[in-house]
Order: structure tokens, then sequence, then C-alpha cells
């Protein structure tokens, strides 16, 4: 079982950074990979940025490219979105996702809120 702890969230201006975090604890096991995922009012849940255990490479959706960066620290078993020159249309519940070879798990959400 894996268990995964978020903080970062909050309330900053369009045009602002905010930096997320999210730490898995338990049966991680070495191969695994992260994800973020984000939910506003009424739409479905969108990936927004993957990375794995086993590569540096990173994958983004495309409204975030250039923008937001995913990054992993191996040893803390943490994943970090760093989210500069927010918009408005990226206020939404942004979910942490960590999935290995015996299972898939999600965080429990942290609201960002970006205010023109």
């Amino acid at each position: 079982q894996v268990q995964l702890v978020e903080s970062g969230g909050g309330l900053v201006q369009a045009g602002g950074s905010l930096r997320l975090s999210c730490v898995a604890s338990g049966s991680t096991f070495s191969i695994n990979a992260f994800a973020w995922y984000r939910q506003a009012p009424g739409k479905q849940r969108e990936w927004v940025a993957g990375i794995s255990s086993g590569s540096t490479s990173t994958t983004y959706a495309d409204s975030v490219k250039g923008r937001f960066t995913i990054s992993r620290d191996n040893a803390k078993n943490t994943v970090y979105l760093q989210m500069n020159s927010l918009k408005p249309e990226d206020t939404a519940v942004y979910y942490c996702h960590f999935l290995n070879a015996f299972g898939s798990y999600w965080g429990q959400g942290t609201q960002v809120t970006v205010s023109s």
C-alpha cells in the first residue's frame, strides 16, 4: 500500500507561481512513476505531467507545456510540480498520482486558485 501526501496549493494572482509537492510512503517499490492530474469544476480529471523512476524524461499536457515543470527526488520518493506563469484556467484541484508494479494510487488533492 502507498500513501500520498500533497502540499503547496493555494491562491495566486495570474502570472504568479506555485510549487506543489507530493511525498509517497509505504511499499513504493523502486520502479515506479509519478504524475500530476487536475480537475476543474464540471470537467473530467485531466492529466497534466508525468515522470518515471527509470528515466529523466518528462511529459506534459499541451496546455501547460513551457510553464510547468515536473521533477522528482527518488531518494525521498517525492514529486514536485513547479507552476509558473499561472493563468485563471489553471484553477483546479491538483492530484498526485503514483504507479508501481502493485497498484495505482491517488493523493487527496490540493486546491490551486488563480485569480485575474
